[in-house]
């Protein structure tokens, strides 16, 4: 008999993930990496899908943080709007096919780049009045 030894939790709202900080120092690392390459960088197939992997559940974890965020500020705050309009973005870029190619490994490390860019717009903008 095969038991188990890990435990599934049943986080619908993010509240885990929302006290745990991103480790973005080394995502940022590996974005300007993949945006350095040329197309004479060869690396197999799988690595670029390795690669690609790791960029896309990075962006989906910076993106539930401008989610979050935008979701403090007011209904009608023109940050809150921007930042519904990038997250719809994202969501399609993110249901596009993962290719093993140097061009879709940079696609996703610019959209890593650029929802951490909104993130800290967000962090920027004035805290909403509390009332």
């Amino acid at each position: 008999m095969h038991t188990s030894s890990h435990t599934a939790l049943y986080d619908p709202d993010g509240l885990i993930q929302a006290e745990l900080p991103l480790a973005r120092e080394p995502h940022e690392s590996l974005v300007k990496a993949v945006l350095a390459w040329t197309d004479e960088d060869t690396l197999v197939v799988r690595d670029y899908e390795q690669i690609g992997l790791q960029l896309t559940g990075h962006a989906r974890a910076v993106a539930s943080d401008v989610r979050r965020r935008a979701n403090q500020l007011p209904k009608n705050s023109g940050h809150r709007a921007l930042a519904d309009v990038v997250l719809r973005e994202t969501e399609g870029r993110l249901s596009a096919t993962l290719e093993g190619t140097v061009h879709c490994a940079q696609n996703r490390a610019r959209l890593v780049r650029a929802r951490y860019e909104r993130l800290d717009r967000l962090e920027a903008a004035p805290a909403p009045e509390s009332s």
